[in-house]
């Protein structure tokens, strides 16, 4: 072969090895950051976790509102209670403005489904004159909320919807002692809505883009009202109207009409890029009764033949990968890949160390461990790209029970499908017919769940970026209990 051409070729694997290579680092980089946090989260005595709180993702976490602000304060109408949670108009209203007006000490978190709060009113005081609703930053606050711009209330007097404006609209039921009443924003109608007594008393289109606070305000002698932010259980079943929301939405994805195979094409797609051969194997059995046969073509320009390439070969490095024999699975590199491996510092020869290094830990050899560590790691140690990830792997020998440990992660399963997948990336990047290496990194079924999380991520941008994001977890959960 011509030494140019050699040379070239040569340049072409290394950058191939090198794209393929980062992005798992990253992804163990990912998982180390996240072990971090849960571990020091574990240990900290953090207070109990609101109910309103829900599941989130690293970059969806939002400050709640827990208690009343009582640094702004309408003037002295209205004394909040030391907890925070409960507010009295002692005395007689002589104006139409001396209201006692109170909003929440954060905004209504809005990276989500819904967010709602209560009021239960312990004395409905001289004329009942309550509200609950949700005001902008800078409202006056000696003003019922509604009564201005940039501001919705639910009043207890009349039972009015007051939106922007000093008179309010037919809306619902009046509100009295001994009645809780609640708040919420539903982002993915838009609509803002309010209970009474746990029902729902009617919806509102919420046109306001940017922030809202949870607001109550008192208006007559001896009215009081405490607040629940979700430390305490609601007496409105969020949950199921959570539950209901998702139906709603789940519905209308199941209106749009899908050809027969193609949920078919995607998953054999899916067990093909990741070698899972004797699954598809009984797959294709299975299907062939069902559906009619397919030619399957990605988007990305992978065919039948390139998924199918390599196939045994990905299955049983997989499967020796998963099994903890990294050193077998080194030697079926070297018979059948010898270019990936070729490189003793390259990122995948990396991978492959750190996890025979974490397999000799998960076997208790730990004197033999630390001797394949200093063996091993020095060279990787000394070129500064892997220092963060091979102080993680030695950090495992520092504790009795590394598993209950900060890099306990590294004794899991998943850190062996991690590796496992960039040793099937690379084996699929040897393909001559593989324009694009990106291309071996994601099965199909994961592209088309990346554009469904971009879909998430533009609605909520278009709604003044409010509203939840994809979670695949959240959907899967959901069909368990279902």
């Amino acid at each position: 072969m011509d030494a140019s051409l050699t040379l070239s070729l040569s340049h072409t694997n290394s950058e191939t090895q090198d794209l393929i290579g980062s992005y798992f680092l990253d992804q163990w980089r990912l998982k180390s950051k996240s072990a971090a946090a849960k571990f020091e989260s574990v240990l900290s005595e953090a207070e109990k976790t609101p109910l309103m709180e829900v599941e989130e993702s690293e970059d969806e976490k939002e400050e709640l509102p827990t208690e009343l602000d009582t640094l702004n304060s309408s003037g002295g109408f209205s004394i909040v209670g030391p907890d925070k949670l409960s507010v009295h108009y002692p005395n007689v209203n002589l104006h139409g403005h001396d209201v006692g007006v109170v909003q929440a000490n954060r905004p209504a978190p809005c990276k989500r489904l819904v967010y709602y709060f209560e009021i239960s009113v312990k004395n409905a005081g001289a004329k009942g004159q309550i509200s609950i609703g949700f005001t902008s930053p800078g409202f006056k606050l000696r003003r019922q909320p509604g009564w201005d711009p940039n501001s919705y209330g639910y009043h207890g007097d009349d039972g009015l919807l007051y939106h922007g404006q000093g008179k309010g609209e037919a809306f619902g039921p009046t509100y009295s002692t001994g009645d809780t009443v609640g708040g919420g924003i539903n982002y993915a109608s838009q609509e803002l809505f309010f209970t009474k007594n746990g029902t729902i008393v009617g919806t509102v289109f919420k046109d306001v883009k940017g922030p809202l606070f949870p607001t109550v305000a008192v208006h007559s002698q001896n009215e009081e009202v405490t607040i629940n932010f979700g430390k305490d259980p609601f007496v409105f079943d969020l949950k199921a109207y959570e539950a209901q929301e998702r139906t709603k939405q789940h519905s209308t994805i199941e209106k749009l009409p899908i050809p027969q195979n193609a949920s078919y094409g995607i998953v054999r797609s899916y067990l093909q890029h990741y070698g899972y051969e004797d699954t598809l194997r009984m797959f294709d059995i299975e299907s062939k009764s069902t559906l009619p046969p397919i030619s399957f073509v990605q988007e990305n320009g992978f065919t039948e033949d390139m998924n199918m390439y390599s196939l045994n070969q990905r299955k049983v490095l997989r499967q020796l990968i998963r099994s903890g024999e990294i050193g077998d699975a080194f030697k079926k590199l070297r018979e059948w890949y010898p270019q990936i491996v070729q490189d003793g510092t390259s990122a995948i020869c990396f991978l492959l160390h750190c996890q025979n290094f974490i397999e000799l830990v998960r076997a208790g050899k730990l004197e033999e461990a630390v001797l394949y560590g200093r063996t091993e790691f020095e060279k990787f140690y000394k070129l500064g790209d892997y220092d963060d990830l091979v102080k993680d792997c030695a950090a495992l020998l520092a504790y009795e029970q590394p598993q209950k440990s900060s890099v306990g992660y590294l004794l899991g399963d998943s850190q062996r499908e991690v590796v496992a997948d960039a040793v099937n990336a690379m084996v699929l990047s040897t393909n001559p017919s593989v324009k694009d290496s990106k291309d071996c990194l994601h099965s199909c079924l994961e592209r088309l769940l990346r554009q469904l999380n971009a879909c998430f991520l533009e609605k909520r941008s278009l709604n003044g970026d409010q509203g939840e994001g994809f979670h695949l977890h959240r959907i899967l959960n959901s069909g368990r209990k279902g």
